[in-house]
């Protein structure tokens, strides 16, 4: 029998059976709400689409019969309040069921997606609003989040929707869905249209939007089937927030093409032993979650636990430290293979299923891209030294779409890029132009890779640091602590952390006047707490008379990260 994703999704493979081709087909109007979710509705409404574990504890199991019939209705209600084809609408949900819902309703409707951490500061929500022209808020009832949200949203033209208790303000979600019709005729949307709206953090100014298109799920029937080893009938549980892009790689598009049921494991406070009872209970089989998190279990006695239905687990989001994968394969016999990818993209370079794991390693480049570590001047670098990822227009799943021109457009951007790759930054033709300079798509993270084609992290080619998953612009907490009158100049890092991979460091000359206490060091902190997402504020603060520069004056910022990782 022919499983859906099929349809869509073929792979080449050689004489020993390594897939060495990836090819994917999809007409102009595909569209995963309809085309996945509701296929699956129509053929099998009673087939298992998800598990979602609440905060208290309340599981509910939701079939594909019943998302087709939930996010028609949601797509009238925004339909009711005046969103349109193109608009676009944050979700702030956390791990709420109602994300699915209202997400497979913007889909439907054509409109765009902001999927945002609940994180945020209203300064954050305001200069999102600003930049996407956003019509409406959906945002969870929880700790400060609506305050933030009518904060954020009070000076633009935007519809507040609350889900949980009601708040006021805002328009209560599930009340409106109980009233809305679970009628919706299909809208004929175009797969070059813009689906989601990303922002990520940068090293210079504000967050910038990355624009992913209708063809986005394609690129994930991959990630799904070869990384986390995924097939019919499966349940899977990636731990990630809405808000972020790891969460479409493990908790929407591939799994629901390969016909498997989503795990949503809805806590407030993380405790590792909470959620071993989680997989045992709930019977998962496949793993996903950053290596903070495999960090605290292999605290735990996981032979209290049973984990025999479980049967591959994996991690991303930042590198894994190769004592932590030992223990953990020691406890469960199960071995952590790492990922690679970006907001910007789908998952590049993986440990897949049928690849034996090299420790240390990363893995080897997906099927789908054409990747190369290149130097400075552009060049292949050989075995064994360090070059950039790089990703090279001729992808091969790009042979199968006709609409394909390889001839390119002004500094090099492909008329057509590889399946999954950013449709462009909202706003920022420049920094998109920039990212495919001299035409390859350049993703500013550094690598070694063997004669076997396995890669091995290096790092940044940046100053972004990356903790306990989360991205931070240095730029962006830079500008909030010169705000504070003690501040004179200042410089953010990244500092080595053994639990969160990095934390963020903040080295900072002080105006005349202020003493280097650490209540000073504990303001400062505060200041940049009220002001921006509690994972942006300096863990780690010293105070110095003058900070490293280069030869043209610019502070090095280079210099102070080599210091702290003892490189010098």
């Amino acid at each position: 029998m022919s499983l859906l994703y099929e349809d869509y999704y073929q792979e080449i493979k050689d004489g020993n059976g390594k897939i060495c081709e990836i090819r994917t087909t999809y007409g102009r109007h595909f569209n995963f709400a309809y085309d996945v979710v509701d296929r699956f509705a129509k053929e099998d409404p009673e087939k298992l689409a998800m598990v979602h574990k609440s905060a208290e504890g309340v599981t509910t199991r939701v079939t594909f019969g019943e998302l087709m019939r939930r996010s028609n209705q949601a797509a009238n209600v925004f339909f009711g309040l005046g969103i349109r084809r193109h608009d676009s609408v944050m979700l702030l949900c956390k791990r709420r069921l109602e994300y699915w819902i209202a997400i497979l309703a913007l889909h439907k409707m054509g409109a765009v997606a902001i999927p945002t951490s609940h994180m945020v500061s209203a300064k954050d929500i305001e200069e999102r609003g600003l930049v996407s022209h956003m019509k409406a808020v959906v945002c969870v009832n929880s700790e400060h989040i609506c305050a933030n949200v009518l904060e954020g949203t009070k000076n633009l033209d935007v519809v507040n929707l609350v889900i949980g208790d009601e708040f006021p303000g805002m328009l209560p979600f599930a009340k409106l869905l109980e009233g809305a019709s679970d009628v919706w005729e299909r809208v004929d949307t175009d797969v070059e249209d813009d689906m989601l709206y990303y922002f990520t953090s940068g090293t210079s100014g504000a967050p910038k939007a990355v624009i992913h298109d209708f063809s986005y799920p394609i690129a994930h029937i991959y990630t799904a089937k070869n990384w986390h080893g995924m097939q019919d009938g499966d349940l899977h549980l990636t731990v990630a927030d809405t808000g972020w892009a790891k969460s479409a790689w493990g908790k929407l598009y591939g799994q629901w093409f390969v016909g498997a049921a989503i795990m949503v494991y809805d806590y407030e406070q993380f405790y590792a032993g909470d959620l071993l009872k989680v997989l045992e209970e709930e019977g998962v089989n496949t793993f996903c979650a950053p290596p903070t998190i495999y960090k605290y279990l292999v605290l735990e006695d996981v032979s209290k636990v049973d984990l025999s239905k479980l049967r591959h687990v994996s991690t991303a989001g930042e590198p894994m430290p190769r004592e932590v994968a030992r223990k953990f394969k020691e406890m469960t016999g199960l071995t952590v293979r790492e990922g690679f990818g970006q907001t910007e993209t789908a998952l590049q370079i993986c440990t897949d299923v049928s690849c034996p794991v090299r420790e240390g390693s990363l893995g080897k480049a997906s099927p789908l891209y054409h990747m190369e570590l290149v130097d400075e001047d552009g060049n292949q670098v050989a075995p064994g030294e360090e070059g950039e990822i790089v990703i090279l227009p001729d992808g091969l799943n790009q042979k199968d779409d006709e609409r394909f021109d390889a001839s390119t457009s002004k500094r090099g951007v492909p008329r057509r890029t590889p399946l999954g790759i950013l449709k462009g930054y909202l706003g920022d033709d420049t920094l998109y132009e920039d990212v495919w300079k001299d035409g390859v798509y350049h993703t500013r993270d550094k690598a070694k890779m063997d004669s076997d084609g396995y890669f091995y992290f290096v790092g940044r080619n940046d100053d972004v640091i990356k903790s306990s998953g989360y991205r931070i612009g240095p730029s962006e907490v830079e500008d909030l602590l010169m705000k504070h009158p003690a501040v004179f100049e200042c410089a953010v890092t990244a500092y080595p952390s053994r639990n969160r991979g990095a934390l963020v460091k903040a080295t900072i000359i002080l105006r005349p006047g202020y003493e280097k206490t650490q209540q000073l060091k504990t303001q400062l902190q505060d200041f940049v707490k009220e002001r921006a997402a509690i994972y942006k504020y300096p863990r780690r603060i010293e105070f110095v008379d003058e900070l490293p520069r280069t030869s043209n004056g610019k502070i090095s910022r280079a210099m102070i990260r080599k210091k702290d990782y003892g490189l010098l």
